[in-house]
């Protein structure tokens, strides 16, 4: 039976579908950095405090989070390549309004319920289709998959630098949302192909990757990813979200902010390739330990050290340590969880990431604000990685326990 399943697996097909899925998410996650890029511009325009220009990324990670949990589910009985074009649209137009909007508060509408679901297709599930198409690579491929989200990251600052220049935001943002539909939706059209089916045995056994087994309910784990997963997301959002202002209250300007934003992504792609060859060796809970406890020293670095070129060799410090903790929950996942809720279960774990950055980013602003500095924001960065240690923590000790009951039936 297994040897049967896995000639569906690893496939020629799934390296070219997971190619694809890359190229989809490096184009549309672009809703998730394009605001990062623009908030000194957006937060000048309409005159308002860092804060409230914080807003318009919280409501794109809201948006972020709902359409990861919808979209999941759908996912699970119908496919990717329909909401995939469906979400595109929504995204496309949702830079195109964003461009021409009046308004802080309507900026921040828009980018909440177009851009941040419209994005959510190209992160939490298109994780979860990868991941039916691999078995023996499953940790690389969903890591490589979610890697396009920092691979946006990486391209699209210094893009719409380029033409931020020239044409300014709300030019740069119209021409970001023409370019999203007259590109992904023509790639979801190659994404048809019916997913390898995985069925579950009457003895528990399954025709496709067997599950881990673990000393807790399904839902209690689900609960301890869940508040890992804020936990970890409130404290990566800290720099990832405001170091281009970081930078221009430093006097360093946007484009030096930028580029140490692209370095930062770039070096999580790395880190995320690195952590799903881990994850394939020792499993998605381990990986996840590795990087939460990398990323809470890196956030240490950031405090001593706010000169130009060390704050470049921070942000690729911590890009190199926290890349692969978010992929690394959708392989826990799908290592303890049946295949036919691993949509939903997968957007509910992401949802938890992003309920994390959402919560992050307005957090450090509103800190920045009481305090003037972005230290008191970076201390509780660590505070709240704690928490996410703590949880992952909680889960080995339970897996564990596992194991020493299944030697001592043995």
């Amino acid at each position: 039976m297994h040897v049967q399943a896995q000639a569906h697996f690893d496939s020629s097909y799934s390296w070219a579908r997971l190619g694809i899925s890359i190229l989809i998410a490096t184009i549309g996650n672009v809703g998730m950095w394009a605001v990062v890029v623009v908030l000194p511009a957006v937060q000048a325009e309409f005159g308002v405090e860092r804060g409230d220009a914080s807003l318009a990324y919280t409501m794109t990670m809201v948006g972020f989070a709902v359409g990861n949990v919808l979209f999941g589910r759908y996912i699970d009985r119908r496919g990717i390549a329909v909401p995939v074009a469906i979400a595109s649209v929504a995204n496309g137009a949702g830079f195109i309004l964003a461009g021409m909007a009046q308004s802080i508060w309507l900026f921040a509408l828009v980018q909440g319920v177009l851009i941040g679901i419209g994005t959510a297709i190209n992160f939490g599930p298109l994780l979860a289709d990868v991941s039916h198409w691999f078995w023996k690579r499953r940790g690389l491929a969903v890591a490589a998959a979610a890697s396009g989200n920092y691979l946006a990251g990486a391209v699209w600052p210094p893009v719409m630098n380029y033409f931020l220049a020239d044409a300014g935001w709300r030019a740069t943002y119209i021409g970001i949302g023409i370019f999203i539909v007259a590109t992904i939706v023509p790639l979801s059209l190659l994404l048809r192909r019916p997913r390898p089916a995985e069925t579950m045995q009457a003895d528990g056994t399954t025709n496709g990757p067997p599950l881990k087994q673990i000393a807790m309910s399904k839902n209690a784990l689900l609960a301890l990813l869940f508040v890992s997963g804020v936990g970890c997301c409130v404290a990566m959002a800290m720099p990832q979200v405001h170091i281009v202002a970081y930078c221009v209250d430093l006097g360093y300007g946007v484009a030096r902010g930028s580029e140490m934003l692209s370095i930062m992504l770039a070096a999580g792609i790395v880190s995320r390739l690195a952590s799903g060859v881990l994850a394939d060796k020792i499993g998605g809970i381990a990986t996840v330990l590795v990087g939460s406890v990398g990323q809470a020293l890196s956030l240490l670095l950031f405090i001593p050290f706010d000169g130009l070129v060390s704050l470049y060799v921070v942000s690729l410090v911590f890009g190199l340590v926290q890349g692969g903790i978010v992929p690394g929950y959708a392989i826990i996942v799908r290592e303890y969880l049946p295949a036919k809720v691993a949509g939903e279960r997968v957007g509910i774990v992401i949802m938890a990431t992003i309920i994390g950055m959402a919560l992050g980013g307005w957090m450090s602003g509103f800190i920045y604000d009481l305090t003037g500095s972005y230290a008191a924001a970076f201390i509780n960065g660590i505070g709240w990685n704690l928490l996410n240690i703590a949880a992952i923590l909680l889960i080995v000790l339970k897996t564990r326990g596992r194991k020493r009951l299944a030697a001592v039936a043995a």
